[in-house]
């Protein structure tokens, strides 16, 4: 395999997972593992918790993998935590992939990551992502679509994550990276802040069946978000004002108050998608 490839050629081959295709050369994933995640490691001393239920998914089931967005470094922690036994194929901005004449996107590709159109319903982006997550792949989603606190932008929630994840009959498993957004703020200089990953437990789109079908999965990834910012704050995902850090879009507590969603463990999740 030559030492680069078509980025677009790599966007279509699998990276991990039970596919038989030919995959994306490993060498330079875990070349980047090595190098990146010791840098990390050493200027963050970062730690995992919750890793188990990912792990459990690994050839078992794909699973769509949301978190919420602070800093360009979520990235890079999401990546590292799944490493070295899983691949998180990230979903990014389509405008990043030409950056530095292609090489951004040849070093974004050859760890998994593909473009998505921002705004738009990128049916190409949808239906790659439905085929890796029935390979068992892992997907990763930032469903506030740009990062929180940066620019005049208000956050907003997109259903792309839920919907993903029903095309490829994939459960959905919150993520949080706590502190990244301190490493670099406003007027203020670098900083190297402990940083700490947490995943929570998996999400299954048929517990929003009793919710009307032109709703459920802007409902499923609301609470899917409040689960990541429950993780990021540590704090139940019930105290989690949602109102506030979206104001824009629809507050469904109340809903939930209601009709509480059942926590699944992963052998639950694994099942239904089966």
């Amino acid at each position: 395999m030559g030492l680069f490839l078509p980025y677009e050629k790599m966007w279509d081959m699998p990276l991990g997972g039970v596919s038989d295709e030919k995959q994306i050369p490993h060498w330079f994933g875990n070349l980047a593992y090595v190098l990146v995640g010791g840098v990390c490691k050493l200027l963050f001393r970062y730690t995992v918790t919750g890793r188990e239920t990912l792990r459990a998914f690994k050839d078992k089931c794909g699973v769509v993998v949301v978190c919420n967005h602070t800093s360009f470094l979520d990235v890079a922690f999401i990546y590292l935590s799944a490493r070295p036994k899983q691949w998180i194929r990230l979903m990014g901005r389509d405008s990043l992939f030409d950056n530095a004449h292609g090489l951004v996107g040849q070093i974004l590709s050859r760890v998994g990551a593909f473009p998505v159109k921002r705004d738009s319903s990128d049916r190409t982006s949808i239906k790659r992502a439905a085929r890796m997550l029935k390979a068992d792949e892992l997907v990763g989603i930032l469903p506030e679509g740009t990062r929180r606190g940066k620019g005049s932008k208000v956050p907003t929630l997109h259903a792309g994550a839920a919907f993903v994840a029903k095309m490829g009959h994939a459960p959905i498993l919150p993520m949080t990276v706590r502190n990244a957004e301190l490493v670099k703020q406003k007027g203020q200089r670098i900083r190297f802040p402990k940083i700490s990953i947490a995943y929570g437990s998996p999400i299954l789109l048929s517990d929003f069946d009793f919710l009307p079908k032109a709703d459920r999965l802007e409902a499923c990834t609301w609470y899917a978000m409040r689960e990541c910012f429950a993780l990021s704050l540590r704090v139940d995902a019930e105290d989690v004002d949602m109102a506030a850090l979206f104001p824009e879009s629809p507050d469904l507590a109340h809903v939930f108050r209601e009709h509480p969603i059942p926590s699944r463990t992963p052998a639950e999740a694994i099942a239904a998608c089966r």
